[in-house]
């Protein structure tokens, strides 16, 4: 069996709700309001998708030090991952209802640790919902399995990492937030607005249609190649407020045929943390 290791369609996920080697996880989440998504998941979800929760299961514990998201410790993940009943030949299959935006965390842990078939229901809920398929309410579990992998550090970057592609002629930093974020002239979530100084933007949004689908792979291969240039998408860093959003560029890129690139997780949220680091507005 072909695995799915970027995106699915939801006729696709629909053939395969009864199928014992696949796991749904419904990842919706709103940074304003934490609690709504797991709420909104027990009102009602695709059958058999059981709930991960960004901050409690995506995310380790926030410090002064961190970002608003940093990585959880391997041990707890693997503890979540196993209760959630992923384990080796398990085909993962995440959504939201953001157009992954969310979901893309869980995706990209995941590959963090070798489990490449995960993939990202294209429209997520909105679609399967609009398209009349069915929906269960309460709240579901599997059977606990023994997840394990490897920590693929080269898809991981840091601040020094994220100021050196800004600066080297070679590499290239994006950043995924809202143009307006990005410019600095309103910031929502954190306490300093602007970006890092040689960043250069792309909503993660736009990498979506007007329907909420991914855009065609030709399409996105044009956009990003437009966006890094001469740039090797092994060369680029992607950051956003929290480093979860911006996974949505690796995904798109991805999809497009251009993997490679790094997450700089504690993205904006944390390069603040320290006074001394530049920050820019324009």
């Amino acid at each position: 069996m072909t695995a799915y290791t970027n995106l699915i369609s939801t006729a696709d996920l629909a053939k395969n709700l009864e199928n014992p080697h696949w796991v749904i996880v419904d990842c919706r989440f709103d940074l304003g309001k934490p609690d709504w998504g797991e709420q909104a998941y027990q009102q009602a979800h695709i059958p058999g998708a059981v709930y991960a929760h960004l901050d409690r299961d995506l995310s380790g514990p926030k410090t002064a030090q961190t970002g608003r998201h940093p990585l959880p410790e391997q041990a707890a993940l693997f503890t979540t991952l196993s209760r959630m009943g992923i384990g080796q030949g398990v085909q993962v299959v995440v959504y939201d209802s953001n157009g992954g935006a969310y979901a893309v965390r869980l995706w990209w842990l995941l590959k963090l640790y070798g489990h490449s078939a995960a993939a990202v229901l294209d429209g997520g809920l909105p679609k399967w919902q609009a398209e009349g398929r069915p929906t269960r309410a309460g709240v579901e579990t599997n059977p606990t399995t023994g997840f394990s992998g490897t920590l693929n550090g080269d898809m991981i970057a840091d601040e020094q990492d994220a100021a050196r592609a800004a600066a080297d002629p070679r590499g290239r930093l994006v950043d995924a937030r809202a143009p307006e974020r990005y410019r600095g002239e309103v910031e929502p979530i954190d306490p300093v607005a602007g970006h890092i100084p040689g960043a250069v933007n792309r909503f993660h949004g736009l990498n979506l249609d007007q329907n909420g689908t991914m855009k065609p792979p030709e399409q996105l291969r044009v956009e990003f190649e437009q966006l890094l240039g001469d740039t090797d998408p092994h060369e680029t860093v992607f950051y956003c407020g929290s480093g979860v959003t911006s996974i949505h560029h690796l995904l798109a890129m991805e999809s497009a045929g251009l993997p490679g690139g790094k997450i700089y997780v504690g993205s904006w949220s944390h390069w603040i943390r320290d006074p001394k680091r530049p920050i820019e507005k324009s």
